[in-house]
């Protein structure tokens, strides 16, 4: 009877606890199948946005590679307007998905926070238990049985008691390991949120220089493609005048390369600056240069390396980093040089450039990782199209300068550009990923 008796108080100790927490909560799955179905819906969403993204970047090439007319300099600007709305639509989804899959982890966080508690409960409930049987000792235990079967039928619900603790206490490490998990992919979750808000604002502004641009060519041109044609002629006239004083002082400048300073050539060092890599000019004597050695003072030499991508691409850093300063040629009128430029300073002895940027999006002193997003690829500066310009330097052999600080060059003065002698230039493809 007293066996009975225990083993009833037992289960009935053990049962309750046993069904609550292992009960699913129907609401909470409901609510998580629920956002899971809307997650899927603006996945579906962002799949059909970009193919949109596809056809008009296949169209920018198109215009792109048309002889530079009034109306083709229009459509290209058109064009990109249509390919940042979509690409801001794009962002808009991954922000809503994002929002979603938070409030999804925050369902499952909760839930599983009540596992934890009822797990704990019924651990307590079990640890209650074992200690009111364990009062006895086996030797008044067994002397308290008439029969020595009734003995050991109580053993072996001592032995169920402390089986049943051993499972809760491993689901509930479970369950706290899951926690844990959840939590985790949470803060990474609003991390990336906190990135495609940034990256949100970042992308109207780059619809805002775009309208902006397209307002200012018609109002300079008179929508006159004579007009547009003069433009284009005194840009690459004021440009070439830039370049060759910048590289006639570069080109006096002492500095002495330290091969122990930098990476061993053939290294990769850096990660791509671009997820779509189109490489449409190298470093040094490339073709283009060598029709164009009145550009680069004499010597047809091109200190970097030109990706072709649309506007407002976004770039990436390569590799950690210090932003050492950014700069806009621009704001001076006449400075037709890199335009929107960043610089940045690596702890390998090697510094990269940035050109040509329509959005800067970092500033001095700022810390960069791998794979960070420091801008958005434009058309700013003299560029004859949409491309990142990406110079290497020796770190030591770079400086920034203001432009009268090397000669007064068609009132481009005030505006600030990284100089280096010629020895500290270095082909980034040596230290790049194989092409």
């Amino acid at each position: 009877m007293k066996v009975r008796f225990l083993v009833a108080f037992l289960i009935g100790i053990l049962v309750p606890h046993l069904l609550l927490v292992s009960a699913p909560s129907v609401l909470a799955d409901s609510e998580v199948d629920k956002l899971r179905d809307q997650i899927s819906g603006h996945n579906n969403r962002l799949a059909e946005i970009e193919a949109e993204i596809a056809k008009y970047e296949s169209e920018l090439q198109e215009v792109g590679a048309e002889k530079k007319t009034l109306q083709s300099a229009i459509n290209q600007l058109e064009l990109e307007r249509k390919k940042v709305n979509a690409e801001i639509n794009r962002t808009e989804n991954q922000i809503t998905s994002t929002d979603l899959e938070i409030n999804k982890l925050a369902l499952e966080i909760s839930r599983t926070e009540k596992d934890i508690q009822q797990t704990e409960e019924a651990i307590a409930s079990i640890i209650r238990s074992e200690y009111m049987a364990n009062n006895d000792s086996l030797i008044e235990l067994l002397l308290r049985h008439e029969k020595l079967s009734e003995f050991w039928s109580t053993l072996e619900a001592y032995d169920t008691v402390r089986e049943t603790l051993a499972t809760k206490v491993k689901e509930l490490d479970d369950f706290k390991l899951a926690l844990d998990n959840k939590k985790n992919e949470n803060v990474e979750k609003r991390d990336e949120l906190s990135d495609l808000k940034t990256q949100y604002t970042d992308q109207n502004k780059i619809l805002v220089n775009n309208k902006a641009e397209q307002s200012e060519l018609l109002e300079i041109t008179k929508s006159e493609e004579r007009n547009y044609q003069q433009l284009l002629a005194s840009q690459e006239a004021a440009r070439e005048q830039i370049l060759k004083e910048i590289r006639e002082f570069e080109s006096q400048l002492q500095f002495i390369l330290d091969p122990n300073t930098i990476p061993n050539p053939g290294t990769r060092v850096f990660d791509w600056p671009l997820d779509n890599i189109i490489i449409t000019q190298f470093f040094g004597g490339t073709e283009f240069a060598a029709r164009n050695k009145s550009v680069y003072g004499g010597k047809a030499y091109h200190p970097g390396v030109d990706f072709g991508a649309s506007r407002g691409t976004p770039i990436k850093a390569p590799l950690s980093g210090t932003v050492r300063a950014t700069g806009n040629t621009d704001l001076v009128p006449g400075c037709y040089s890199w335009g929107k430029w960043t610089l940045i300073d690596h702890a390998n002895g090697l510094s990269t450039l940035y050109a040509h940027q329509d959005v800067i999006a970092v500033s001095a002193g700022q810390s960069v990782k791998t794979g960070d997003i420091i801008g958005y690829v434009g058309n700013t500066g003299y560029s004859t199209g949409p491309h990142l310009h990406f110079t290497v330097y020796a770190k030591e052999g770079v400086s920034v300068r203001k432009f009268n600080e090397i000669k007064t060059v068609t009132s481009c003065g005030p505006a600030s550009t990284p100089v280096a002698a010629t020895e500290a230039y270095i082909d980034p493809m040596l230290y790049l990923p194989a092409y």
